[in-house]
C-alpha cells in the first residue's frame, strides 16, 4: 500500500482540514508540509505496513494542528489587538493571480462552503483546541469517533462529549447561511453608501447592535477593540474613507460569501468579510495584517507588505 499517486492526492482534503483547525492557510500549508515529510520519513518497509495512508496522513495532520492550536493561544496572547482568521479568495481571484506561471496555492485546494465562512471560523476560535479538533473532523467531515479518538488521544466517549460541548457553542450563534442575491445587494449598498460617505445610509444598513473587529496584527493600522453600535461604526468608516482619499473598494468572495476588498496602488491593503441578518449587517471582520492577506496579492507577491502609509479602521 501507500501509493505515491494516492499518496499526493490526500493534499486538498489535507489542506482543506488544516485550515479549519488552525483558520490561517499559512499554517495549514506547513502543517500540511509537516505531514508529508513525517510520512516519507518513514522506510519504504514502514510506509508498505501503512494499510490506509489517507488515514494515516489525516491523523498525523490533526495531531499537528492539535499541537499548534494549544501552542497558538500561547502565542495569541501576545498578538497586537485582535486575531481574527486569514481570509480566502474565490478560487477564480487565485487563478487570475497566476497568469505569468505562479505555482500552484494551497488555497486551491479549499473547498468554500458554510464550514469555512468568517463566523463559522470566529466560533470555532472560541473552542478548546480538542473541542475544534473532536468537532471538525466528526460534524464537518463526518470521521466516526473511534478514529476521532486516534487524534485526540482520548476515549470515543470523550470526544463525543467534546463534539457535544462545541456544537452547543455553534447553536448559540447564529447558523451560517449560503451566499444569496440579497446579501450581494446589501454589501453592494454598503459599499457605496462607504464611498459616498453617507452615515445616514450607512446606519440604514447596519444592526443597531452591530460590532466591527479589525485585525491589524501590530503590522497595519487597526482598532485594538472591537468597534460596537451601528451608528460608531458608520462614523468610524466614514472617517476611515476621508483619511485615505486613494482607496478602492471592490465587492469580492470573501470566503464564500459577498465581501469588500480595499485596494491602494493595486494592492490589497484590507479585506472586508460580513455577517448579515434580516438584511442588516450585524457583523463586520477587518483584516487588515499584510501576513494574511497574501493570497489577495499573489501577482504582486514581491512587492512586499502594503504600504504602512495607509490609514485604516
Amino acid at each position: 500500500m501507500g501509493d505515491v499517486d494516492s499518496v499526493v492526492g490526500e493534499r486538498r482534503q489535507l489542506t482543506n482540514l488544516a485550515y479549519r483547525l488552525l483558520g490561517s492557510l499559512a499554517e495549514a500549508e506547513d502543517a500540511v508540509q509537516e505531514t508529508y515529510a513525517r510520512w516519507y520519513a518513514m522506510t519504504p518497509a514502514r510506509r508498505a505496513t501503512v494499510v490506509s495512508p489517507g488515514a494515516w496522513l489525516t491523523t498525523v495532520a490533526g495531531r499537528i494542528c492539535l499541537d499548534l492550536l494549544t501552542s497558538a493561544r500561547v502565542r495569541r496572547e501576545r498578538y497586537v489587538g485582535e486575531w481574527l482568521p486569514e481570509p480566502l479568495p474565490d478560487r477564480s481571484e487565485w487563478v487570475a493571480g497566476r497568469e505569468r506561471g505562479e505555482p500552484d496555492d494551497p488555497a486551491d485546494r479549499i473547498t468554500l462552503d458554510e464550514s469555512v465562512g468568517m463566523a463559522f471560523l470566529v466560533v470555532l476560535e472560541s473552542m478548546t483546541p480538542a473541542e475544534r479538533v473532536a468537532f471538525v473532523l466528526h460534524d464537518v467531515f463526518r470521521y466516526p469517533f473511534a478514529e476521532v479518538a486516534d487524534v485526540v488521544g482520548r476515549t470515543p466517549a470523550a470526544c463525543r462529549q467534546l463534539a457535544s460541548s462545541a456544537r452547543r457553542r455553534v447553536r448559540a450563534v447564529r447558523a451560517p447561511v449560503a451566499a444569496t442575491a440579497g446579501q450581494a445587494a446589501v454589501v453592494r449598498d454598503f459599499k457605496k453608501a462607504w464611498e459616498a460617505k453617507d452615515i445616514a445610509a450607512l446606519v440604514g444598513l447596519l444592526d443597531p447592535g452591530a460590532a466591527m473587529t479589525a485585525d491589524g496584527g501590530g503590522l497595519a493600522g487597526a482598532a485594538l477593540r472591537p468597534v460596537e453600535g451601528g451608528e460608531r461604526i458608520a462614523r468610524f468608516l466614514v472617517h476611515f474613507a476621508e483619511r485615505a482619499p486613494g482607496l478602492t473598494l471592490l465587492e469580492r468572495s470573501v470566503n464564500g460569501l459577498p465581501g469588500l476588498v480595499a485596494r491602494h496602488d493595486d494592492v490589497t491593503v484590507t479585506v472586508a468579510a460580513f455577517e448579515l441578518a434580516a438584511d442588516r449587517v450585524v457583523r463586520i471582520w477587518v483584516v487588515r495584517n499584510p501576513e494574511k492577506l497574501r493570497a489577495w496579492n499573489a501577482p504582486a507577491a514581491s512587492a512586499g507588505p502594503a504600504p504602512s502609509s495607509v490609514p485604516a479602521p
